[in-house]
């Protein structure tokens, strides 16, 4: 290199990932040139409950991972609400802090009004000069992660700035036909690899169905009823004062269970596991927070959730139940030992010749158990089960001849689903080189 070049960078990551770029055949372009408006941090409110879609989404790091954000996503909203930095259709946020700096966003759901977050830089282009996906999918090659990589900050927390982001250099075709060409090749994989991902995610959210059949019990009956009366013995009774606990959907799941108990064994949670709370104060290997569990189907997500405080030990075969927001139904059947957030019951079986770990699982995600939960949480801001409710939980526990079938059925549908998964990452990854080649071999 040229001592002229040394300016303010001496590591050599960042000057051999500067002649990489010249290999690319499209003419360069900072980014920064490509904008229409001066890009800008995101607002410093708080993030809240959303109770009502006429509030914002709150578009934070979190929120989004390599495919956008999840279609059962539960989003927040500011407070207070800055509409100076509401989200326009193809916005593209880079996350410029922390373990994910460098993430990409942008934003297509125009369905409802939505802000962004202070540790994300937007940037709104000139679609004149630029398609902003793209951009969007430029990030998602190899030459982006490595210049993330050598731009960022050698030492402290990770940190790219406005101005860093700015001067991104980017190879970008001259004819907007040719970026158009190229993005519908890229949005056309995209939408392969979501349809195999849904495939595998329904394979797994169908286990309910399976379930109710194999037991012969019925589903709960959804109620939508705002407004129903109870009676003040009922209050007394429960000790409960808040309404949506005597909800006519939980009473009536309730109802089925005990209709069940004729036939089959239901006991309360509490006697057919220990909830275990092995705190420790550092994690160990294997963390999982609750982001780390997808909802419906208790598999495991690809997400950067890091632990800030104590966490629980577990084991291999111990059931991990969500406290926090219940109607995410997050369960997960341990497959090797780790720690989890204290959001996470903890639940170990007394006895596996009475009841299995996989069918434990798959049962609390039910709808049996989901049409109870639901209506138990308290707290406004961060809604949670009690450990009284949780402890009283009926359970169906059927013979252990039909838990190893329904185990069975699990673990197949566990193995399509991943391949499946796998499959739609491979192409993904396929379709990511073959766009880092078209810039490379462009003319």
């Amino acid at each position: 290199m040229n001592r002229g070049d040394l300016k303010d960078r001496l590591d050599a990551k960042y000057f051999a990932l500067r002649e990489d770029l010249e290999s690319f055949k499209y003419p360069l372009k900072k980014l920064g040139e490509l904008v229409i408006q001066e890009p800008d941090y995101g607002a410093t409110s708080r993030a809240v409950s959303r109770i009502s879609n006429q509030q914002p989404r709150y578009i934070r790091i979190t929120d989004f991972g390599e495919d956008g954000i999840e279609s059962n996503h539960e989003f927040l909203t500011a407070d207070p609400i800055d509409w100076d930095h509401e989200l326009l259709k193809d916005d593209l946020l880079f996350a410029r802090s922390g373990a994910t700096v460098g993430k990409t966003y942008i934003h297509e759901d125009i369905t409802e009004s939505a802000i962004f977050a202070g540790y994300c830089i937007r940037f709104r282009f000139d679609t004149q000069k630029v398609i902003p996906k793209f951009v969007y999918y430029f990030t998602k090659i190899d030459i982006y992660s490595r210049w993330v990589m050598a731009i960022q900050r050698p030492s402290g927390q990770p940190n790219i700035n406005k101005e860093e982001f700015k001067n991104l250099i980017i190879p970008v075709p001259l004819q907007i036909s040719k970026q158009i060409e190229l993005v519908a090749a890229m949005d056309e994989a995209r939408s392969q690899r979501k349809q195999k991902l849904a495939e595998a995610d329904a394979l797994l959210s169908s286990l309910d169905d399976y379930l109710l059949n194999t037991l012969e019990l019925e589903p709960p009956v959804k109620d939508d009823r705002k407004v129903f009366a109870i009676s003040l013995q009922d209050v007394k009774s429960q000790g409960r004062l808040n309404s949506d606990y005597f909800h006519p959907e939980r009473i009536l799941a309730l109802r089925a269970m005990i209709t069940a108990a004729e036939t089959i064994n239901c006991e309360k949670l509490e006697r057919i596991v220990d909830f275990v709370r092995e705190k420790i104060k550092k994690p160990s290997e294997n963390y999982l927070g609750l982001a780390h569990v997808q909802s419906n189907t208790g598999e495991l997500t690809n997400v950067d959730d890091m632990a800030t405080g104590d966490c629980f030990t577990f084991q291999a075969d111990d059931v991990l139940f969500a406290r926090l927001r219940p109607y995410l139904n997050k369960v997960y059947c341990a497959e090797m030992d780790g720690c989890c957030s204290p959001e996470f019951h903890v639940l170990r079986i007394y006895d596996k010749n009475l009841i299995l770990p996989n069918y434990l699982a798959v049962i609390l995600r039910s709808r049996l158990i989901l049409a109870q939960t639901i209506h138990m949480m308290t707290g406004n801001t961060h809604p949670r089960l009690t450990n009284d409710d949780v402890t009283n939980l009926l359970i169906p526990i059927p013979k252990i001849e039909t838990q190893e079938e329904i185990s069975q059925e699990v673990k197949r549908r566990k193995s399509e689903a991943q391949r499946l998964r796998s499959e739609a990452e491979t192409g993904w990854q396929a379709a990511k080189q073959w766009f880092e080649e078209q810039l490379l071999g462009g003319s």
